[in-house]
């Protein structure tokens, strides 16, 4: 079993989902496998990772503007506001997401369904530089002679 760890840095531009299927590609290309499983973890405690719809961009747009609904931004509504009016609704909004995905690769692809993929989710109205930490498992080169999936 091999495994390699990279971190990614992604830039947001403040509150918003921020598309990251072409980076989470382009790692597992490089890894050069063809099978194993890729784990996304974000450590930053306003962001968070989904899979969703990502043929549409209203899909986007309505989980914002819900997120809006459930979490607003208003003064004297929420305790802790040490880094700003933004900072507790966006913990909340990370912390109603996810900040890991497990994604398993087959033929040297992150396997999703049609017309989905992998976003960033930066909770808070300020820019960040979002780090996910990519992990990949795999057991290195299956030949297809081996019988194993390729």
């Amino acid at each position: 079993m091999r495994q390699v760890i990279e971190t990614v840095a992604i830039d947001t531009h403040g509150r918003g989902l921020v598309e990251i299927t072409d980076a989470v590609r382009r790692f597992v290309a490089q890894q050069g496998s063809t099978i194993g499983l890729l784990t996304l973890w974000c450590r930053h405690t306003s962001a968070s990772l989904l899979v969703q719809e990502n043929a549409y961009p209203d899909v986007r747009a309505d989980l914002e503007a819900f997120f809006s609904r459930l979490a607003p931004e208003a003064p004297g509504r929420y305790v802790h506001q040490d880094e700003g009016p933004d900072d507790m609704p966006a913990h909340i909004r990370a912390a109603l997401t996810q900040t890991q995905l497990s994604i398993s690769v087959e033929r040297g692809q992150p396997v999703w369904a049609p017309g989905r993929g992998s976003t960033c989710g930066s909770t808070g109205t300020q820019p960040i530089c979002a780090k996910s930490c990519s992990t990949w498992s795999h057991p290195g080169r299956i030949p297809r002679s081996s019988g194993a999936a390729a």
